[in-house]
């Protein structure tokens, strides 16, 4: 059975992106922690991340540090953070936010239910960074 990271990345459920390719996908939490959550997934549906090979995780980690660079931008927030938990979703997957204190890496503060248009909005915001800062 496809995990829901894969759901969304073949467009069989719906997802903000930010960009895409063959390895992975980068798309908005629907649970956001703060403004801009961003989630970094391999196509390679793997539950744990120490299972991928080391080129994926190598892959993932340098889409999960140029998404950060285009989130500093556009949020202007005091770091970058990431998480690699993987008990919400049974599909390896980074966890790319803005944060502001330690407070901001709490899954206690993901936001219940986020607005469509705020997800797109935010998406569109990376999106255009990341455009912006590709060589």
């Amino acid at each position: 059975m496809s995990s829901v990271f894969t759901k969304i990345m073949n467009g069989e459920l719906p997802g903000h992106f930010v960009c895409e390719d063959d390895l992975s996908a980068a798309f908005m939490s629907i649970n956001p922690i703060t403004e801009g959550h961003t989630l970094v997934v391999p196509r390679q549906e793997t539950d744990h991340w120490i299972d991928l090979p080391p080129e994926i995780n190598a892959h993932l980690m340098d889409l999960a540090q140029k998404i950060g660079v285009a989130q500093q931008q556009a949020f202007n927030p005091e770091r970058i953070g990431i998480i690699v938990a993987g008990f919400e979703v049974p599909h390896m997957h980074i966890h790319v936010l803005p944060v502001n204190s330690m407070d901001d890496f709490s899954f206690a503060n993901a936001a219940p239910h986020a607005d469509p248009k705020a997800l797109a909005a935010a998406a569109q915001k990376i999106r255009s960074l990341l455009h912006h800062l590709s060589p």
